[in-house]
């Protein structure tokens, strides 16, 4: 499993579900206080590698109440333990 591309694939979910582009998401993180721009959201999101502050303040913008995670292989591993 790629961390990066798990990350950005639960981003990118969120945004699609709602109908929110990398621009009104950067409007939304300016709304709460956040310096965001189209650009830097676009080059965050193309790494992968962003923190989980970010994460965090994406998922306020955007009013995400709850957040599922499944880590797949990881969950597997652990119940094997």
């Amino acid at each position: 499993m790629s961390w990066e591309n798990e990350a950005r694939r639960i981003v990118r979910a969120e945004l699609v579900r709602r109908g929110v582009t990398y621009e009104r998401l950067a409007k939304k993180l300016q709304d709460i206080g956040i310096a965001e721009t189209k650009p830097s959201i676009a080059n965050k999101m193309s790494r992968g590698t962003f923190s989980f502050i970010f994460f965090l303040q994406v998922m306020r913008a955007l009013d995400v109440q709850l957040v599922t995670l499944d880590l797949g292989e990881q969950a597997e591993r652990k119940k094997d333990d």
